[in-house]
């Protein structure tokens, strides 16, 4: 689940570390696809095969300091939250996304907005 990996992720630029591996998952290429493509990551790769598949992350850095300051997770296996894209907002002040799970697939405020669609409100990042 896409919690775990960004946890590992954080962990990773916690300790300016160059790369870190996390194991497959769709949702989870997807999440970190949508972060490369917005400049948190620098890039992100699907490795092996079968049962040994993995998901090599770069991660970035701007003057020493990590690229992703924070994040929020909105919505948790115990509680599920839904937002229709009338309800959704700036994150952080414009500075930050929120990333969404819609029946498109995963989107950040932004594409959802310009689409018109809504879904699960999965975590905000900055």
């Amino acid at each position: 689940m896409y919690l775990n990996t960004l946890i590992t992720v954080k962990n990773g630029l916690q300790r300016k570390a160059e790369k870190v591996k996390v194991p497959y998952s769709r949702n989870d290429l997807a999440v970190l696809d949508l972060l490369a493509k917005r400049g948190y990551l620098d890039a992100v790769a699907r490795k092996g095969r079968g049962v040994k598949r993995i998901i090599e992350v770069k991660l970035k850095y701007n003057d020493d300091r990590p690229q992703i300051s924070g994040v929020k997770f909105i919505s948790t296996p115990s509680r599920r939250v839904y937002v229709g894209y009338k309800e959704l907002r700036k994150s952080h002040q414009g500075q930050g996304h929120f990333v969404l799970s819609t029946p498109g697939g995963i989107k950040d405020g932004y594409e959802a907005r310009r689409e018109k669609v809504g879904g699960e409100l999965l975590f905000e990042i900055w």
